[in-house]
C-alpha cells in the first residue's frame, strides 16, 4: 500500500472515528462503561449547573461551572474516540472483506459421478451438504472440502498471499474457502456452511470492533475499577458533608462546590484506563487480524497472553520441512569426488526436495555441475516403495541410491559386498537423527548421502527468548526417539513427542492442563483436531482440514506453523499494555488526590497548607487544571493504546518491576507537573 493511500485510510478512520464518538453519547452506550458512565453523568450534572447559575441559582462562578462542563463533555468524547478510533481499524479491515465477498452463479451438481447435469444458483442459496463444480477461473462460491479433483487456488483475497495454493481431495489440503478463485484444472466441492456462516462471514463479525465480547479479565479489571469509583464516590458525598459540618464549625461560608466535588470525583475515578480499557482490547483483537489470524474470541487472545506451554510441530516449524543433503561420506577408499558425481547423476531427475538437495551440494563443494541425460542416452530409475531405491542407467551403468537394506539387497544381487565401514556410517547417521542414504554404482558401494533435517535460523534464539518469559517449548514429531531427540537438542527445546499420535498429543495436553498449565499449540490435520479442541490455544491452519479448523480457536490465514509464537507475543502484549496502563492510571489518581485536596480544604483547614507542595492558589485553579489533565491525558495515551507497549522478552518479575518503575512512578510524577 503506497504511502497516500495509507494516509487516506487513516483520514477516513479518524472522520468515522469522530463522528461514532459522538453517536456513542446515547445512555445506552455510555452504561456499558460504568467508570466512564459516571463521568457522563457528572457532565450532564455540571451541564445543568451552569443552567441554573445563568438564572441566579449559583453553584460557584458561571465561568467556572462552564468550563468544568465543557472540560467533563471532552473527556466522556476522548474516551469515545479511543474505542472509536481502535473500532475503527477493524471496521475498516470489514469493509475491506465486505468488498470482496461477492455473490456469484454456482454450478450445482446432483453427485460427484453425475456431473453432466449442472444447475446455475445464486451462491448465496447455497446450503451445507450442497456439492458444486468450480472450473478454471470460477471463483469458489461457498466454503467447503473437495471430494474430487486437484486444482491450484488464488488465496489472495483472503489471506493477502499472491502465491497460488494446490488443492486437492484427500488429505490436509482439502478445505477450500468462499470468494478465493480456482486457477487451473478443476474441483468438485462439498459445501460445509449455510448462508451467512461462512468463513468470511466469520471474518467480518470478528474484525467488526464494535462486536467484541469482553474477556473474562477485562471483566475482572472492571469489576476493580467500578469498585474504586464507588469507594470515591462515597468519599466525595462525604467530603461535602465533612465541609458542611466544618462550616457551621468554624462559622464561615467555605463549603465546597457541588461543581468542585464532581469534578474531584471525576479527577479521582479510575478515568484514564475505564476510557482505555475497551481500545486497548479492540486493538490487541487488531493487532493479531493485521498478522493474518483470525480469533474466534478474545478470550483466546488473552489465553495466548498466559501460555506457558508451547507445543510446535517439527516440520515446517523448527525444520525447513524437507530433509536436505548435508554430507558425502565415501567408503573403503572411495575417492570423495566420485561419489559426488554418483550421487547427483542419480538425483538429476529426481525433482523432491531432497534429490534438488543433493545437485545443489555437489556443485557447490565440488563444482560438478548438472548434465544432460538425454546425452548419455540415460534412463532414470524411479523411487517406488517396494524398491526403496532410485537411480539412473547410463552408458552400459547402473548407479543407485536409496535406503541402506534396500541398497545392501541391490549390491549383493549384483554379487558386490556391503561393508562393515558402510554399516558403521549409516548407523552413526542414524543415531544422529539424520537420514543415511547409500549410493552404489555398478554393484559397489561409493558411499553415503548424509541428510538431514535443517533446523531453521534464529529458532534457538526465540527459544531461549521463550524460556526467558517462562514458556516451556515442546517439539511433537513424528519421527522415531533417537531421531528426535537429536533435533531437540540442535534447536534447543524443553522437551520432545516422539512417534507423536493423536493419543499421545491429547494425552500430554491434558496432562500440562491438570498441572496448571495454560497449553497451545498448532496444527492443521484431521488428526490434530482433538488436541485442538483440548488446547487452551489452538492455531489451525487455513490451508488445513475443516475438523481442523472447527476444532481450533484461532485459524492462521497464511498457515505459518511459526506463527504461534507471534500469536504468544501479540497475547503477552495485550496484558502488558493493560497492566501498564492499569498502573499509571491508579498512580495518577493517588497523586491527584494529593494535588487537590490540600487547596480544596485550606479555607477550613490552613494547617493543610503544609501539604500544598505545588503551592497552588486556589481550590479552583487547582481542579480546573486536574480536569484539564484527565481529558487530555487520554488523547495522549491513545497511541500507545492502539500500538501497545513495547514487547520484551523478560521474566514475570522483571517486566513488573519496569512497569512500577515506568508507569507507576511516572504516573505518580505527571499529574504534579501537568497539574503545576
Amino acid at each position: 500500500m503506497s504511502k497516500n493511500k495509507l494516509k487516506a485510510v487513516d483520514k477516513n478512520i479518524l472522520i468515522r472515528a469522530i463522528k461514532d464518538s459522538f453517536k456513542k453519547l446515547n445512555p445506552k452506550i455510555q452504561i456499558q462503561n460504568p467508570v466512564m458512565f459516571i463521568v457522563y453523568i457528572a457532565s450532564i450534572l455540571t451541564s445543568i449547573l451552569y443552567i441554573a447559575a445563568l438564572f441566579g441559582i449559583k453553584d460557584n462562578s458561571p465561568h467556572f461551572i462552564l468550563a468544568i462542563a465543557v472540560l467533563l463533555w471532552f473527556t466522556v468524547l476522548f474516551a469515545n474516540f479511543a474505542e472509536a478510533i481502535a473500532e475503527g481499524r477493524g471496521k475498516a479491515q470489514a469493509d475491506a472483506l465486505r468488498s470482496s465477498k461477492k455473490d456469484v452463479m454456482a454450478n450445482k451438481i446432483p453427485s460427484a459421478d453425475n456431473m453432466t447435469k449442472i444447475t446455475k444458483i445464486n451462491s448465496a442459496s447455497l446450503k451445507k451438504g450442497d456439492i458444486v463444480i468450480v472450473h478454471a477461473g470460477e471463483q469458489i462460491p461457498a466454503d467447503g472440502e473437495v471430494i474430487d479433483g486437484a486444482a491450484s487456488v488464488d488465496e489472495s483475497a483472503i489471506t493477502g498471499e499472491s502465491a497460488p495454493v494446490i488443492r486437492e481431495s484427500g488429505g490436509d489440503r482439502s478445505a477450500v474457502t468462499g470468494g478465493t478463485t480456482v486457477i487451473s484444472d478443476w474441483l468438485i466441492i462439498s459445501v460445509t456452511n449455510d448462508p451467512g456462516e461462512s468463513f468470511l462471514d466469520k471474518m467480518i463479525a470478528m474484525v467488526e470492533g464494535a462486536e467484541r465480547k469482553k474477556t473474562p479479565n477485562e471483566i475482572a479489571l472492571e469489576i476493580l475499577l467500578v469498585s474504586l469509583t464507588m469507594i470515591f464516590l462515597v468519599v466525595t458525598v462525604t467530603l461535602y458533608a465533612y465541609s458542611e459540618f466544618a462550616s457551621v464549625q468554624a462559622k464561615q461560608l467555605n463549603t465546597i462546590s457541588v461543581t468542585s466535588l464532581l469534578a474531584l470525583l471525576v479527577c479521582l475515578a479510575p478515568t484514564t484506563i475505564g476510557a482505555l480499557l475497551s481500545a486497548i482490547g479492540i486493538a490487541g483483537m487488531s493487532r493479531l487480524n493485521q498478522a493474518n489470524v483470525l480469533a474466534m474470541s478474545g478470550r483466546a487472545i488473552e489465553a495466548a497472553g498466559d501460555v506457558d506451554i508451547l507445543m510446535l510441530d517439527k516440520t515446517g516449524t523448527i525444520t525447513l520441512g524437507n530433509r536436505q543433503a548435508s554430507e558425502f561420506i565415501p567408503v573403503d577408499g572411495v575417492d570423495i569426488r566420485e561419489l559426488a558425481d554418483a550421487a547427483q547423476l542419480s538425483s538429476l531427475a529426481d525433482e523432491t526436495p531432497e534429490g534438488r538437495s543433493v545437485v545443489v551440494l555437489a556443485k557447490e563443494q565440488f563444482g560438478i555441475r548438472g548434465r544432460n541425460l538425454s546425452e548419455l542416452n540415460a534412463k532414470f530409475v524411479p523411487f517406488t516403495a517396494k524398491t526403496r531405491m532410485s537411480g539412473v542407467d547410463f552408458l552400459d551403468n547402473e548407479v543407485r541410491k536409496g535406503a541402506a537394506e534396500a541398497v545392501k539387497e541391490y549390491v549383493s544381487s549384483k554379487g558386490g559386498e556391503y561393508s562393515k565401514e558402510c554399516d558403521e556410517v549409516v548407523k552413526e547417521i542414524s543415531k544422529a537423527g539424520g537420514t543415511p542414504l547409500v549410493v552404489a554404482k555398478n554393484g559397489r558401494i561409493l558411499g553415503i548421502i548424509h541428510l538431514k533435517d535443517i533446523v531453521k535460523q534464529g529458532v534457538k534464539e526465540k527459544f531461549s527468548d521463550l524460556r526467558k518469559m517462562g514458556i516451556k517449548t515442546i517439539m511433537i514429531t513424528g519421527d522415531n526417539p533417537l531421531t528426535a531427540a537429536a533435533i531437540a537438542a540442535e534447536a534447543g527445546v524443553d522437551d520432545f513427542l516422539a512417534e507423536a499420535t493423536p493419543e499421545g498429543k491429547l494425552n500430554l495436553i491434558r496432562d500440562y492442563q491438570s498441572k496448571g498449565h495454560l497449553v497451545a499449540m498448532t496444527g492443521d490435520g484431521t488428526n490434530d483436531a482433538p488436541a485442538l479442541a483440548q488446547a487452551d490455544v489452538a492455531v489451525a491452519m487455513n490451508t488445513g482440514t475443516q475438523a481442523a479448523k472447527e476444532a481450533g480457536n484461532m485459524v492462521d490465514l497464511d498457515s505459518s506453523p511459526t506463527k504461534l509464537i507471534d500469536i504468544v507475543r501479540i497475547g503477552k502484549q495485550l496484558l502488558m499494555t493493560r497492566g501498564a496502563l492499569t498502573t499509571f492510571s491508579i498512580a495518577n489518581d493517588v497523586a491527584k488526590y494529593f494535588a487537590i485536596l490540600p487547596p480544596l480544604f485550606m479555607g477550613l483547614y490552613p494547617q493543610l497548607s503544609v501539604l500544598n507542595i505545588m503551592r497552588l492558589q486556589s481550590a479552583e485553579s487547582a481542579i480546573l487544571s486536574a480536569v484539564i489533565y484527565n481529558a487530555f491525558i487520554i488523547v495522549a495515551l491513545i497511541p500507545l493504546a492502539l500500538k501497545g507497549i513495547k514487547y520484551r522478552e523478560v521474566s514475570a518479575g522483571n517486566l513488573l518491576r519496569r512497569n512500577i518503575f515506568i508507569y507507576g512512578i511516572g504516573g505518580i510524577i505527571a499529574p504534579f507537573i501537568a497539574i503545576k
